[in-house]
């Protein structure tokens, strides 16, 4: 799917939100200024967060309140993959938070096998944005989440 704003990319990042249950891991991949900490905002706004969602990426975490915690996590800053390890990332998978973590191709290993992936693109004047499960990750979500985006079929079910 295309996003030709921020509204646009924090709508889908409410559509994903919507669907998010305590222990979700939401990985946000794409280049600078593609539009991740904007499709978090959304998310977080449907997850019933009321403060103003700003990228993480000085402090690393950021935590909020919603209807559950909702975690916003930027290892963008880190240069080694050692010092994910060392901050202790993993250990931050609260069951009772949603996890969104922008760059998160880069300490994928590190998360649970289930998750989901959102990638953009900047492509033109417009954001591509391709919502990636992993196998098994939100499989009894997957057609509602394709019906809240209103273009059935249009999200990517693989990389």
């Amino acid at each position: 799917m295309f996003s030709a704003g921020p509204e646009e990319t924090m709508a889908v990042g409410e559509a994903v939100g919507s669907l998010a249950l305590p222990g979700d891991v939401v990985l946000v991949q794409g280049e600078l200024g593609a539009g991740k900490t904007t499709f978090v905002r959304g998310a977080a706004r449907a997850l019933g967060v009321k403060e103003k969602v700003s990228s993480p990426s000085f402090v690393l975490v950021r935590q909020y309140r919603g209807s559950f915690p909702v975690l916003h996590v930027d290892v963008y800053r880190l240069e080694r993959f050692q010092e994910v390890i060392d901050l202790g990332l993993e250990d931050i998978l609260d069951p009772q938070a949603v996890v969104f973590v922008e760059w998160g191709e880069v300490v994928e290993p590190l998360f649970p096998e289930v998750h989901l992936k959102v990638v953009l693109e900047v492509e033109g004047g417009y954001r591509r944005i391709r919502i990636v499960p992993s196998a098994g990750a939100w499989a009894g979500r997957w057609e509602a989440l394709a019906a809240r985006l209103g273009r059935e079929g249009k999200c990517s079910s693989s990389g």
